[in-house]
C-alpha cells in the first residue's frame, strides 16, 4: 500500500499524529488517544500502518502472559512525496482534505471530552485569514512557516510540553485580481 493510500484515512492519521516527536506508545495507549474509535478498528489500522512500513515495533515486554508492543514511527515513511502529490486527480485532493478534516474534527472533539479540556488555558486557536498573495509572496509565507515550525517538530515529550495539533491550510478562494482596465 503506497503512503497515501495509508495515510488517507482519519484514523491512521490520528494514530500517525499521535506518535510524532518521537513518542513510543502501546495499542492500549493509542486506544486511550482515540477514545471514540473501537480497539478493534485501532488494532487494525495500527497493523497496516505496520505493514506498510509507517509504524514499527520499538519494544516488546511480556505483560501478564501477553506481548505488549510499544510502537513508533518511521518518519521518513510517514510522508507523501512530490511525485506522488503531482499524481493525484481533483477528486484525490477532495478525498484527502475530507480525511484530513475528519482526522482534525475527531482530534479536536477528543480533545473537548477530556475533563480537564480549558480551551481558554490551553490557548486553542483556530483562526482563517483571507489573504491577498502573488504566487512569490506565497512562497515566501509558506517558507517562514516552515521556518518557524520545522525545529520544533524536533521536540519531544518532557514535562510542561503538551503535544498541539497545528495545521496551516492554504488555497485560493478567488481568481487572480485583475484591475480595472
Amino acid at each position: 500500500m503506497d503512503p497515501l493510500e495509508l495515510l488517507a484515512h482519519p484514523v491512521r492519521l490520528r494514530v500517525v499524529h499521535a506518535l510524532r516527536g518521537g513518542r513510543t506508545l502501546t495499542t492500549a495507549q493509542l486506544c486511550e488517544r482515540l477514545p471514540d474509535v473501537s480497539k478493534a478498528t485501532v488494532y487494525r489500522h495500527i497493523d497496516l500502518l505496520c505493514d506498510g512500513g509507517v509504524l514499527e515495533v520499538a519494544d516488546e515486554r511480556r505483560v501478564r502472559g501477553a506481548v505488549e508492543r510499544h510502537y513508533r514511527l518511521r518518519p521518513d515513511r510517514a510522508v507523501i512525496d512530490a511525485g506522488s502529490l503531482e499524481s493525484l486527480t481533483l477528486d484525490d485532493y477532495r478525498r484527502s482534505f475530507g480525511v484530513a478534516m475528519a482526522a482534525l474534527l475527531a482530534e479536536f472533539d477528543a480533545y473537548l471530552g477530556r475533563d480537564h479540556a480549558d480551551p481558554v488555558a490551553d490557548l486553542v486557536g483556530y483562526r482563517q485569514h483571507a489573504l491577498w498573495l502573488s504566487p512569490d509572496e506565497l512562497l515566501e509565507l509558506i517558507g517562514e512557516l516552515r521556518r518557524a515550525i520545522l525545529p520544533r517538530l524536533a521536540n519531544t515529550p518532557a514535562p510542561g510540553r503538551s503535544q498541539y495539533l497545528l495545521s496551516p491550510i492554504h488555497f485560493p478562494i478567488d481568481e487572480p485580481f485583475q484591475a480595472a482596465g
